[in-house]
């Protein structure tokens, strides 16, 4: 059974509308944002966990093995979570979780349907989107009795789909992918009607509003557009240059249409005047991986890559200004590091501390790493293949580790792949680490 804990941190209330406010309490990046419509806020992070934040003290769902990159709320009470772990999980909102099924890659997002309670659906980078049915009972399927839920997968596109939309009724399903295309299923039938557009490039993102009979994208290569629902042609584009597109979020109340870069902007577009109405940035550094509006639009709440989430009114977003965090140790100027120091902060310091405590982080504390049984740090919950491990923590063994690469030293443990090549920097990461696990120095 998957667990969560409540913890107290100090933030403004999410509850407050059109006042500027943080969420404060990941151990890493916030890579999508979910919001129930009585305005509870859902956080997914690289941190492995999910932050359900009801008021000011968050409760945490865990039990995914690795970042989560998508969160959904299918009721007030209820969500629904997938992973780089390639599991989608059942949630309830005190905590109580489940795993209900997987796909063969990273879960890019889910999509609940609104009109048919029992139905949602998947994205994945193994190439497919999975269909799901619940059955009568959210529940009985979270405590694990019956079949349910039933499954069919949609299979066409030839890389990685990023994201999927139902149309308002859900007799029809969306998805974009990174083969650069748009397609169109007939949920019924599980078949491909349509192919809607060939960008070119990767597609990350897609809203769709067929009430007003169009589909909104962007893009790998910046592109931000809107299409007919009915003749796939451009009806609208407000591409500015600055790629990729990592978000999207949409207003039904006030329709206007969110759009997050890599560049760090947010541009707010009135979708029934077709105008861009602000152009704001919202990172000093670094980009907008997630968007999400209240349940009224008054606020745009985002995440990037600090472990915060914002979420500025829209009205008056200029006046409080961009993500003001302390800096990423891996975003540092490499040339003002020391070797060993800068192989740690550009491919260690995102999992992982080197002070007491592992802080919510997707990784155990390296503190007093060496001479260490591998998986015995008390505050972490480590794979089933690391608890119990003979291995002993040593030059030789980080040697190893990175030599080979966690997937083939470890196999089966959840720490991502990442070799480091030049015999040179192991030898200085392990120098500079034997220094400062000791004194436990960030």
């Amino acid at each position: 059974m998957l667990r969560a804990v409540a913890i107290a941190c100090v933030m403004a209330s999410p509850s407050l509308a059109q006042e500027f406010f943080t969420l404060k309490g990941h151990g890493g990046p916030i890579m999508d944002i979910a919001v129930a419509s009585n305005g509870t806020i859902a956080t997914a992070s690289f941190d492995n966990s999910v932050g359900l934040w009801p008021t000011d003290k968050p409760v945490w769902l865990e039990g995914h093995a690795a970042a989560v990159n998508t969160v959904a709320f299918y009721s007030n009470h209820l969500l629904i979570s997938g992973s780089d772990d390639f599991g989608v999980a059942l949630w309830e909102d005190q905590g109580g979780g489940r795993l209900v099924g997987s796909h063969e890659a990273k879960v890019t997002d889910i999509e609940i349907c609104r009109e048919n309670s029992n139905l949602f659906a998947t994205s994945s980078w193994d190439a497919t989107v999975a269909l799901w049915d619940i059955g009568p009972s959210f529940a009985d399927v979270l405590i694990g009795l019956g079949d349910w839920p039933e499954r069919r997968d949609l299979a066409g596109h030839t890389s990685g789909v990023n994201d999927v939309a139902f149309s308002g009724d859900c007799k029809t399903l969306y998805s974009a992918a990174s083969d650069g295309t748009i397609r169109v299923w007939d949920v019924d039938s599980a078949q491909e009607t349509q192919r809607l557009a060939n960008h070119g490039f990767g597609v990350n993102e897609l809203i769709v509003n067929d009430a007003d009979g169009w589909l909104a994208y962007g893009a790998v290569d910046g592109g931000t557009r809107m299409l007919s629902l009915k003749t796939g042609e451009v009806i609208a584009d407000f591409t500015l240059g600055r790629r990729p597109i990592l978000a999207m979020a949409y207003d039904r109340v006030g329709k206007q249409l969110a759009v997050g870069d890599g560049e760090g902007f947010i541009m707010v577009i009135d979708t029934q005047q077709r105008a861009i109405t602000r152009d704001f940035r919202a990172t000093k550094r670094g980009p907008v991986w997630a968007l999400s509006f209240s349940p009224g639009g008054q606020n745009i709440h985002a995440g990037g890559i600090e472990d915060i989430m914002y979420s500025w009114p829209v009205a008056t977003m200029d006046e409080h200004g961009p993500m003001t965090g302390e800096p990423r140790s891996f975003l540092e100027d490499p040339k003002t590091l020391p070797n060993g120091e800068r192989q740690f902060k550009r491919k260690c310091s995102i999992c992982h501390t080197l002070t007491e405590g592992s802080a919510r982080k997707a990784g155990p504390s390296l503190y007093q790493l060496f001479g260490r049984k591998a998986g015995t740090v008390a505050d972490y919950a480590y794979s089933d293949i690391l608890t119990g491990s003979e291995i002993v923590w040593s030059p030789e063994t980080i040697n190893g580790l990175f030599d080979e690469g966690p997937d083939h030293y470890i196999p089966g443990t959840k720490m991502p792949m990442q070799r480091i090549v030049k015999q040179s920097d192991r030898d200085d990461l392990i120098e500079y680490l034997r220094t400062a696990t000791v004194q436990g120095e960030d």
